[in-house]
């Protein structure tokens, strides 16, 4: 695969994995905030469920699904794809020898530099999420929303939240990969037969999806 199939392959993985799957826990994703927002009122998981469909019905469940979509489709892009390509500019800054002796530091390095990008883009949408979220009266629809906050606040209404963002993604983001690159590397030298690269496309993708298990991808 040549360095240009390579990166949009990245930048579409973390399209799907980061996009559809925050898409797809939009329910507890609404809970988690008000219970965040409102302690008082939403007490747990199973009461707040209650409470918002009583209250507002079931579609309630899925209020802000766009901007989640759209914000963390952005933020996979961003972050995977810049994961890449940082961690193979910190290695050839490196060199061959210390770039394997310091691999775990690139791993870190390169995901912290993909994850400070990725959260200045999805920091716009994560501003509309919670709002629609947690505030009832609060302008529906993306873009209506997105409009209100830029009259009301410009745009440090879309990025008051980008500190907190960065304190809480970067540091799980740098686990998480770093994570990921030495189970994968763990299963191949402890528990695959073959080098990776006789292995089969299957096979790959089987230790891909059980480290990205393990390390929480």
């Amino acid at each position: 695969m040549n360095p240009f199939d390579f990166y949009v392959a990245s930048i579409c993985g973390g399209i799907l994995s980061c996009g559809l799957t925050h898409t797809g826990v939009t329910p507890l994703d609404i809970v988690k905030c008000n219970m965040q927002a409102n302690p008082s009122k939403y007490r747990s998981i199973s009461t707040g469920f209650v409470k918002l469909v009583n209250k507002h019905g079931v579609g309630a469940l899925f209020t802000g699904w766009l901007p989640t979509l759209l914000g963390y489709s952005v933020q996979g892009a961003f972050k995977f794809g810049f994961y890449e390509f940082f961690k193979l500019l910190y290695s050839d800054m490196l060199g061959p020898k210390k770039a394997e002796e310091r691999k775990t530091l690139i791993y870190r390095a390169g995901s912290a530099s993909a994850e400070f990008i990725a959260d200045i883009a999805l920091c716009p949408f994560e501003a509309v999420k919670i709002r629609v979220q947690t505030q009832p009266h609060f302008t529906k629809g993306f873009l209506p929303a997105l409009s209100e906050i830029l009259a009301t606040e410009g745009y440090n209404g879309l990025y008051k939240g980008l500190l907190p963002l960065w304190r809480r993604q970067i540091p799980y983001t740098m686990v998480k990969f770093a994570s990921f690159e030495t189970t994968v590397e763990n299963i191949y030298k402890y528990a695959v037969p073959v080098p990776k690269e006789d292995c089969p496309k299957a096979l790959q993708l089987g230790v891909s999806s059980a480290a990205g298990y393990i390390a929480g991808n």
